[in-house]
């Protein structure tokens, strides 16, 4: 089995991008602090054509250097903003329709696996500090809280390793 080429790829160039039909998620991070975390998850995003990422509260955002050494040129391609709070985030995507779920654990949350999205319904998914996960307040200006099943001792995962899980599940979900 012979390793594909970087023109074998069918990469779209940025203007194509640009202009590319979106996958109807936006990903919302509340007050992430790793900067290399947050060029990882812009990899993501543009990995499977995400409409945004919103920039909430400390989160850094583009350009800046530790970013980049972990977007690789991807804050080029996705289209961000920032807010100064999560909760201005979310007042925003409740006015323009999407349905906002928190990935956190919570009492009464959905497990992924188990979680099906609204058909034709845009999805904004929000992600937490690395230390505190997400604000109290944010949970419960969610629609809903969805839960990565976890069967280890952590129950803690990186968070750029929990928006590549959901972001292919839903992904998987909704084409």
């Amino acid at each position: 089995m012979r390793k594909l080429l970087n023109e074998e790829l069918n990469r779209k160039s940025l203007s194509e991008f640009k202009q590319a039909s979106k996958t109807p998620i936006i990903i919302v991070l509340d007050n992430v602090r790793s900067l290399n975390n947050i060029g990882s998850i812009f990899r993501t995003a543009d990995a499977f054509l995400l409409e945004a990422i919103y920039l909430c509260g400390i989160t850094g955002t583009p350009p800046n250097k530790d970013i980049q050494k972990t977007a690789l040129g991807s804050t080029e391609s996705v289209s961000w903003k920032y807010f100064k709070t999560t909760l201005d985030a979310v007042e925003e995507l409740n006015q323009i329709e999407y349905d906002v779920y928190s990935i956190e654990q919570t009492e009464s949350s959905i497990m992924l696996n188990d979680f099906s999205p609204i058909k034709n319904k845009k999805l904004a998914i929000i992600f937490g500090n690395e230390v505190k996960g997400i604000a109290q307040d944010v949970i419960d200006a969610s629609a809903g809280v969805i839960e990565i099943p976890q069967t280890g001792t952590k129950h803690s995962l990186n968070i750029a390793v929990s928006v590549g899980i959901v972001t292919w599940d839903l992904f998987q979900k909704t084409i």
